[in-house]
This record gives C-alpha cells, sequence and structure tokens, in this order.
C-alpha cells in the first residue's frame, strides 16, 4: 500500500500530527517494527553498566547543554 501524503501543501501542525499518527500506528503493533541487533546490544550493555552501577545519569537541563554545546563544536563554518 502507497499512501502520498501532500507534504510540501501541509502546516507544520499537520505534518506534526502525521508523525503522532504514524508513531502510535507503530506502538500498536511493535512486533511488527524490525530492531537491528546492534540496538539490541546496545541496550543490554546500557543495562549491564546501570545493574553494575558504572553508569552516569545526567538531569535534562545539563543534558540538553552538553548536546547544544557538541552541535555547536561540530558546525561547519
Amino acid at each position: 500500500m502507497t499512501t502520498a501524503l501532500p507534504i510540501d501543501r501541509m502546516t507544520a501542525k499537520e505534518k506534526l500530527q502525521a508523525i503522532e499518527a504514524l508513531w502510535e500506528s507503530l506502538r500498536q503493533n511493535e512486533d511488527e517494527v524490525p530492531v537491528p541487533q546492534w540496538h539490541k546490544d546496545l541496550l543490554d550493555a546500557r543495562e549491564r553498566d546501570i545493574n553494575d552501577g558504572k553508569a552516569k545519569f545526567l538531569n535534562w537541563k545539563t543534558a540538553k547543554k552538553h548536546i547544544a554545546d557538541d552541535i555547536r563544536k561540530n558546525q561547519v563554518s
């Protein structure tokens, strides 16, 4: 089945609503969504780090600052 959306004529709000509808549909059928093995391996490793007390957590404000700093550092002028 092919569904074409008039993306170039959609408002930002309509595009976000379409994204939300897609995510909800995927969430309801998550068994059908392929997950690469490397994703599973990464999540397993992170869970081991948490269980072993090796994981470090940041509050959201600090995490956003780190992300913004990384973006600025990696921007090409």
